[in-house]
């Protein structure tokens, strides 16, 4: 075959983005499925961990205002928003993620909710304390092994952006090590799923004493 016929045979299509959903667990839009894209190193939050924490959560998330850093699928922003959350801000470096999460917003008719394409530590570097948005539920998974916990929570105490109260989830690998965090959070609630280990933290503001969460049972 000649290098023009080679050269003039038509080229195959790009396939499209797939796609994979996810459930949400309870609240107004119980079991409404959501689409994501399937990109590497995306895994939303399982089900399961998902159920235990907003369990955890039950008293906390409605009224709440809520920050989803390295949203992924959104699984997490979206499920505090069914339950009663006052407002979620998604952050998501990818394009296509922040593209879907809009989309899914728009689909739930959800205006309490926004969606900012950066990468976290550019966004947090950015924001500055403002009263009226301050965070009371912050969910932080952020991909495995790139030591990403200890900058993000420095900065979202140096920016003033936690509520006196507010209440952290970090999902990590099985087997991070938790140094370098705040002095004024402590650990409420721990536990592990295969090679994920997932916490949630309360911020004691300095000078105030903790909410006593303890009648929440441990699931």
């Amino acid at each position: 075959m000649s290098r023009h016929n080679r050269a003039a045979r038509p080229r195959p299509q790009a396939a499209a983005a797939e796609t994979s959903s996810l459930r949400i667990i309870g609240g107004l839009w119980r079991s409404q499925k959501l689409p994501f894209p399937e990109i590497e190193g995306l895994r939303p939050t399982p089900d399961r961990v998902r159920e235990t924490l907003f369990n955890w959560l039950q008293t906390l998330t409605p009224g709440a205002q809520c920050l989803d850093l390295f949203c992924g699928s959104g699984a997490l922003g979206f499920e505090a928003l069914s339950r009663g959350a006052a407002s979620a801000t998604f952050v998501d470096a990818s394009p296509e993620v922040i593209a879907q999460i809009r989309r899914n917003l728009q689909r739930l008719k959800a205006q309490n909710g926004e969606a900012h394409c950066r990468s976290a530590l550019d966004w947090l570097e950015e924001k500055m304390a403002d009263q009226e948005a301050t965070y009371d539920l912050v969910f932080l998974d952020p991909p495995f092994h790139k030591d990403l916990i200890r900058p993000i929570a420095t900065l979202l105490e140096s920016r003033g952006l936690l509520s006196n109260a507010a209440m952290i989830y970090i999902e990590t690998e099985r087997d991070w090590t938790p140094q370098g965090l705040p002095d004024n959070w402590s650990l409420y609630r721990e536990k592990q799923a295969g090679q994920v280990a997932y916490r949630l933290y309360q911020r004691e503001d300095l000078g105030l004493e903790m909410t006593d969460l303890s009648p929440l049972p441990s699931l």
